[in-house]
């Protein structure tokens, strides 16, 4: 969380500079999903990352924090033995990529709820979280000028 807090802070702040390269989306996946293997042992993943996607221009690091973070978040608000599937496509002049869940889902009433820190899960949940997460996700994906 103080790493995600700290990102924030830098981007809000406009003190990130992104450290552009080409890079293989199923390699920057790849690497989220292995710091990741603890909090996805009870759920089925499945990715579905076409082997002609062209090379991105992004950073690296700071796209790895965003699946991981994405992800994350689909293990913990999906009920266990339930699938996450992580997809992309490519359009022209843009990527299409997708963590997709069958967990809950954000209420109707929430205004805009990945943009910036709020509760994420409803008041009877259990689960702690401020919504950092999904809050930084949306920060740097648009620092990428994406949406």
């Amino acid at each position: 969380m103080l790493e995600n807090l700290l990102e924030m802070a830098r981007l809000s702040a406009g003190a990130t500079r992104l450290n552009l390269g080409w890079n293989a989306l199923e390699e920057t996946v790849g690497t989220a999903l292995a710091a990741l293997q603890g909090a996805l042992t009870r759920h089925t993943l499945r990715i579905d990352l076409p082997a002609d996607l062209p090379l991105v221009e992004y950073d690296a690091l700071l796209m790895e924090r965003v699946f991981a973070n994405l992800v994350e978040n689909a293990a913990k608000y999906t009920p266990p033995g339930s699938r996450i599937r992580i997809e992309a496509r490519a359009e022209p002049h843009q990527l299409i990529m997708q963590v997709c869940d069958n967990g809950p889902g954000f209420r109707l009433a929430a205004s805009r709820p990945c943009s910036k820190p709020s509760s994420v899960g409803s008041r009877e949940d259990a689960r702690p979280g401020v919504g950092l997460g999904l809050a930084l996700a949306r920060a740097i994906v648009q620092a990428h000028h994406g949406s």
